[in-house]
């Protein structure tokens, strides 16, 4: 196997980053932009060259009504043989009032070819929804995502349910994580960003929890591959974040993470946003220095996954990339 390292960041100014490899052989990269306005798509054949592939826009806002604002948090997926990407948006009169969206492309590469607008994901409720992904297990699809509820304090939970088709839910939407720990109520009370890993039996989300300044940090929930991941019984939550900032690396607010596999399938690799600084002026929501950063994964003795620290920039973590 060769032996590659990752030079952190490897992509600057790029938040909420979504990572997908595919089979022929490209890894496939989104994230939101710092000016919240567009959708932009990168491919290459290595996470790395990511850094320096061509960004090609494949969506913009529009100037008023649904979709006018806030572009966020997009992610790039192939089910059924077309490409799909869920992100959120809101309104020009109502920036934070987000709805969560669909694009399909049937073009097999999704640099070219047309992508179509198949209309917003409808919930039980019209609340702030925000940070949708999807995966597939024994043949169904489901879509995991963050709503607020009104009749829960706080910002955003986590929801499951099971797809009819890409954009279109079937059946009630289950609850599986509400904000509950310190940790995860500092400056708002957060759930989101969730994010699928599936090892040896074992089905991991992990998720985003508190403001997105330096609290910012990552939370897990674990689920046997065997159980109803419909029921919230099914989901263990760890009472303890599993990756956070670092004064020892100088990172900071590290999360919205997603996952991928180096090209040999042999090493899983986490990848997400974090600062390089503590400090922000402002609404941290705009200051754009959240940049996209990966390292390999280890494994606990329960077969958890063990992120350890976030590396330090201009650091390098070997895996098999």
């Amino acid at each position: 196997m060769s032996t590659t390292q990752f030079n952190n960041p490897i992509v600057e100014q790029r938040a909420d980053p979504w990572v997908y490899r595919h089979s022929d052989g490209y890894y496939y990269f989104t994230a939101s932009v710092p000016e919240y306005d567009r959708i932009e798509l990168r491919r290459a054949r290595t996470i790395q060259e990511l850094g320096t592939a061509e960004a090609v826009v494949i969506w913009r806002k529009y100037e008023s009504g649904p979709m006018s604002a806030h572009v966020w948090a997009p992610e790039i997926h192939y089910i059924r043989g077309k490409w799909y990407v869920y992100f959120a948006a809101a309104r020009v009169d109502a920036p934070f009032d987000h709805r969560t969206y669909v694009l399909e492309n049937e073009a097999a590469n999704p640099m070219e070819g047309t992508w179509v607008e198949r209309g917003a994901v409808r919930t039980e409720w019209e609340t702030f929804t925000i940070d949708a992904t999807t995966f597939e297990h024994n043949g169904l699809q489901y879509l995991v995502w963050a709503q607020k509820d009104s009749a829960i304090h706080g910002n955003s939970n986590l929801y499951i349910a099971a797809m009819e088709n890409p954009w279109t839910m079937s059946g009630t939407p289950v609850r599986i994580v509400q904000p509950e720990y310190d940790w995860e109520t500092i400056g708002f009370h957060v759930c989101e960003g969730p994010a699928v890993l599936k090892k040896d039996g074992q089905i991991f989300i992990t998720y985003s929890a508190s403001a997105t300044d330096h609290n910012y940090c990552m939370g897990l929930l674990t689920a046997s591959e065997t159980s109803d991941l419909l029921s919230p019984n099914s989901w263990r939550k760890s009472p303890e974040p599993v990756f956070c900032s670092s004064d020892t690396t100088r990172q900071y607010g590290p999360g919205h993470s997603c996952f991928t596999l180096t090209p040999d399938g042999a090493e899983h690799i986490l990848v997400y946003h974090a600062r390089p600084y503590k400090e922000i002026v402002g609404n941290p929501l705009f200051d754009p220095n959240r940049h996209t950063r990966a390292q390999r994964i280890d494994w606990h003795a329960d077969g958890r996954p063990n992120f350890g620290e976030p590396v330090a920039d201009s650091s390098s973590t070997t895996a098999n990339t």
